[in-house]
């Protein structure tokens, strides 16, 4: 039996990750055990000061290495925010460790060159920007980036008022799609939107997230 340990920065992340994601990855891989860390002092940190402190990332190298402690197969960060820690902390474990929005950034520069990003945080789309920026270097790809941030947004779905949340991300993500070719949405909070169908391609962070760590820890 393998061990798949997830790291949270959120408190809500049952409802946001786990059990929307992280649940049914677990039932569809019966030979991979699903285990989660949480805390969410992790994002709080990181957004009061714009991006992952020292601190931030010695407490994240401490997770990581219990987990590998504990026996783990592989490791899954879902905040896209602290990805930059998680980019320094895997060059020294002796397993696999990836951000969650890993896969979406490459969707997004294998499908696009002019790359809209959408975040409800400041901090998510400059992380998922500097990953997209980096495998366009790698493909050789010119690429341009719109960012587009929906303040105030987080903070509705964590106060539990997801409608409010989904009409605000909406607006933005409307106005967005006729400006790129692609857009790559920067957090996994933001993967249950519903919205009309749009004519250019919407890569959300979750189940590729799930399914890259799992090919890596065979």
């Amino acid at each position: 039996m393998k061990k798949l340990y997830t790291i949270n920065t959120v408190n809500n992340f049952m409802e946001l990750i786990f059990k929307p994601f992280g649940m049914p990855f677990a039932q569809a891989n019966p030979d991979i055990e699903v285990y989660n860390i949480m805390d969410d002092s992790l994002l709080k940190e990181t957004l009061a000061n714009g991006g992952p402190t020292v601190q931030v990332r010695n407490r994240i190298m401490h997770y990581a290495q219990a987990a590998q402690s504990s026996g783990a197969s592989g490791i899954l960060v879902t905040c896209t925010s602290v990805n930059e820690a998680t980019k320094l902390i895997r060059q020294m474990l002796q397993i696999p460790m990836i951000n969650i929005e890993e896969p979406v950034a490459q969707m997004a520069v294998d499908n696009g060159r002019k790359i809209g990003i959408l975040g409800t945080i400041p901090t998510s789309p400059v992380a998922i920007g500097r990953v997209i920026r980096e495998k366009a270097a790698e493909a050789g790809k010119d690429i341009e980036i719109v960012n587009s941030v929906v303040d105030g947004a987080f903070d509705v779905l964590c106060s539990g008022n997801r409608a409010k949340h989904d009409e605000m991300v909406n607006e933005a993500l409307y106005k967005l799609a006729k400006e790129v070719d692609v857009i790559a949405f920067a957090q996994i909070s933001m993967s249950l939107l519903n919205h009309a169908p749009l004519d250019v391609p919407v890569y959300k962070i979750g189940p590729s997230g799930f399914d890259k760590i799992k090919q890596m820890m065979e």
